[in-house]
């Protein structure tokens, strides 16, 4: 029998839990929160920039955002904050709970 599938009633969220059971897949969820977390901080300090610089464009904001993509998933991957891991152990011990150890 296989694990409910989300609801549009339940908001979009899914229950099943089977993805747990791995804990690769665990630390790439991981990992993959880190970057996109980090990606956010990123994004936000350089909207908030003071002023317009004279040579400011749309391509080299699209490129700085294209190199900025790259350094934080290489900085999750490599130089981790710590809030990827976090989140793993939150959810390697949520599903210990429920009876399932990745």
């Amino acid at each position: 029998m296989s694990a409910p599938i989300a609801s549009p009633a339940a908001g979009g969220i899914g229950l099943d839990t089977s993805r747990l059971a791995s804990k690769e897949n665990l630390q790439a969820a991981g990992q993959k929160f880190e970057s996109i977390f980090t990606g956010m901080m990123l994004k936000s300090m350089r909207q908030a920039k003071l002023g317009d610089g004279l040579f400011d464009s749309k391509g080299e904001d699209q490129f700085r955002d294209m190199q900025d993509q790259k350094l934080v998933e290489s900085m999750a991957a490599h130089a981790p904050i710590g809030i990827g891991k976090a989140m793993t152990d939150f959810l390697s011990k949520a599903a210990d709970s429920e009876g399932t150890k990745p």
